[in-house]
């Protein structure tokens, strides 16, 4: 399931799961984050988010999972001095190879890309497909990028994952599966009410 490497991301480790085609609003006060976005707005470069395994998104550099998710800047606001407020995008799963630490404390890695997790089709009547769509109608349409995908077991399955109160773990195993089947599968078992 490779897509290939990145030899210089920058990693942010953070209390959240990222998955592809999700939204993640970030605000950045720390000086490594400042440059880091600066650089990435610059040259139109991805950086990595990954569940923090040990740590704190502030202070000492925390230890990542391993497997995480590239992002891309898609917007950004700096309504107050020092802050920066940005809306990312989430773009590839990755897998970090091998991590530094720079002396101020950024962390960069060199990650393979994992392919796209395995899609299938979805009926229009399936139960995660319909419990998304109805989350999306009360008004979740801003969590999300358009066009939604409701045929898309690969979508649905990381929209569910995003918007369900899961536990971080369980989104964490839910991104590291590959196949998108094998997670609309488990995302059943949770949503299915009892006794059915």
């Amino acid at each position: 399931m490779s897509g290939g490497e990145l030899s210089d991301v920058a990693i942010f480790p953070l209390q959240t799961v990222l998955f592809p085609g999700g939204r993640l609003s970030l605000r950045l006060f720390e000086q490594r984050y400042l440059a880091m976005a600066k650089e990435c707005l610059r040259s139109d470069a991805p950086f990595g988010v990954c569940l923090i395994r040990e740590g704190a998104e502030v202070g000492t550099p925390a230890e990542p999972m391993a497997v995480g998710c590239l992002a891309r800047i898609a917007s950004w606001d700096m309504a107050q001095l020092g802050v920066l407020q940005v809306v990312a995008i989430g773009a590839q799963r990755l897998r970090i190879l091998e991590r530094r630490v720079q002396p101020d404390g950024l962390a960069r890695a060199r990650v393979e890309l994992l392919g796209e997790a395995t899609d299938a089709d979805l009926a229009e009547d399936d139960l995660c497909a319909r419990i998304l769509r109805r989350a999306l109608e009360s008004g979740g349409e801003a969590l999300i990028e358009p066009p939604p995908r409701y045929a898309s077991a690969a979508w649905v399955s990381a929209r569910l994952a995003e918007l369900l109160p899961l536990s971080l773990e369980t989104r964490q195993g839910l991104l590291e599966l590959d196949n998108a089947q094998d997670r609309i599968e488990i995302l059943r078992r949770l949503v299915r009410p009892a006794g059915q």
